[in-house]
């Protein structure tokens, strides 16, 4: 009787996981990058509201690397290296990229050559249009332009934003 009820339960088992979508069953793909979608989003030191407050970032639609997840929480890392968990409604799938280093050149084209559109400075946010080989289009503030791949932070060095 025993052997006919585990067969049972492995039957059953394979019934559920069959008639679930593909990679329902899989954490997300991860890591990636998504928004922070407040202007303030507590970050905390475990997947849950018992857990303390060890940061408060207050940049809406910071990039951040998504790089875990437990039931609704999500465990983010910022350009500048903190992690934590925040609740799931507390990130959006929008693309964003953070300007780094020094004052970058906002390019018409993807061509260091190409003539000049903006000038951004270190810590500006910008919507994520693209990237293709070693340059992103981006837009901030209405204007867009082709950012070096180097210049910003919130893409990964062989990943194609189409």
């Amino acid at each position: 009787m025993r052997g006919h009820r585990t067969s049972c339960f492995l039957r059953l088992v394979l019934v559920l996981a069959l008639a679930l979508p593909a990679g329902a069953a899989e954490k997300e793909h991860m890591p990636r990058f998504v928004s922070l979608r407040a202007d303030e989003v507590n970050l905390r030191t475990g997947p849950g509201e018992r857990y303390p407050i060890d940061w408060v970032l207050v940049k809406k639609g910071m990039p951040v690397e998504l790089i875990d997840e437990y039931d609704v929480w999500r465990r983010i890392r910022d350009w500048q290296g903190s992690e934590g968990w925040v609740h799931q409604r507390m990130v959006a799938g929008a693309r964003t990229v953070i300007v780094t280093g020094k004052t970058r050149t906002l390019h018409a084209d993807a061509d260091d050559a190409s003539p000049a559109v903006a000038r951004v400075e270190p810590g500006v946010i910008a919507r994520l249009l693209e990237c293709h080989a070693a340059w992103c289009r981006v837009e901030t503030q209405d204007i867009k332009g082709w950012l070096k791949r180097g210049e910003v932070w919130g893409v990964y060095a062989d990943e194609t934003v189409p």
